[in-house]
C-alpha cells in the first residue's frame, strides 16, 4: 500500500491567497518548564481545505454537515497539466469523468512554490459540465478553484448541485487514475471552511 500525502504544509510565511498578509497564519508558543505550547492563528482557507456551501451561500451549509463518505471515498485524478489559463469544458473531454465521481485536477499549479496570481482555476463552462454529469466533489491544486470571477459563478455552481470543493492540493508526484482518498477537515462547527488533511491511497 502506497500513500501520497497531498496535503500543503502550514507555516509562517507559507504561500497564501493573492498574498494577503492578514491570511498569513502565525504561531505563539510559549514555555514552561517541560512544556511546551503552542497558539495558531490562522484562516479556516489556509492550505489545504475543504470549502462548505456557506463560503459563497448566504445561510448554506456549514463544513460539519459535510457527511464523511462523501470525503473517504475513491476519487479519480485527472491529468490536465496542458490546460491552458483555465480547465474549460473542452479539457474535460474524453476523461472518463462519470457521475458520482470525486474529481481531482492535477495542473500546472502543483509546480508552484509561490502564490500565482494566474493560477488555473475551473471556469464556469466546465463547472456547468461537471454538475450536468452529477459529479460528487472537485478538488484543484490551487488556493482557488477560480481566481474571484466576479460573482464566483464556479463557486455556486458546483454548491447549488452539492457538489463539495477542495482546494490547495498537491499532486505533482501523483499519476493520474483511481485512488482512496481520505480528507477530514477539522470537526469545526458553524464555519465555512476547515483545513484538512487529504491522501490518497494506492490500492
Amino acid at each position: 500500500m502506497k500513500i501520497h500525502d497531498i496535503s500543503l504544509p502550514i507555516f509562517e510565511g507559507m504561500p497564501v491567497y493573492k498574498n494577503k498578509p492578514e491570511k498569513q497564519p502565525s504561531f505563539n508558543t510559549g514555555q514552561s518548564g517541560h512544556v511546551t505550547e503552542t497558539r495558531l492563528e490562522m484562516d479556516v482557507h489556509t492550505g489545504t481545505h475543504v470549502d462548505a456551501p456557506l463560503h459563497m451561500i448566504p445561510g448554506g451549509d456549514t463544513i460539519e454537515t459535510l457527511p464523511l463518505d462523501k470525503l473517504v471515498r475513491k476519487a479519480k485524478v485527472i491529468d490536465l497539466t496542458n490546460a491552458v489559463d483555465s480547465i474549460k469544458a473542452d479539457d474535460l473531454q474524453g476523461k472518463d469523468i462519470k457521475q458520482g465521481d470525486f474529481v481531482l485536477f492535477k495542473t500546472k499549479n502543483s509546480w508552484d512554490t509561490e502564490f500565482n496570481f494566474e493560477f488555473i482555476y475551473v471556469n464556469k463552462e466546465a463547472a456547468k459540465l461537471l454538475t450536468e454529469i452529477g459529479v460528487s466533489g472537485v478538488g484543484i491544486d490551487a488556493l482557488g478553484v477560480e481566481r474571484a470571477q466576479e460573482n464566483h459563478p464556479t463557486h455556486k455552481e458546483l454548491f447549488q448541485n452539492n457538489v463539495i470543493i477542495i482546494e490547495g492540493l498537491q499532486l505533482k508526484d501523483v499519476a493520474e487514475g483511481e485512488y482512496l482518498m481520505i480528507a477530514a477537515p477539522l470537526k469545526i462547527r458553524g464555519l465555512d471552511a476547515s483545513p484538512a488533511r487529504v491522501v490518497l491511497i494506492e490500492q
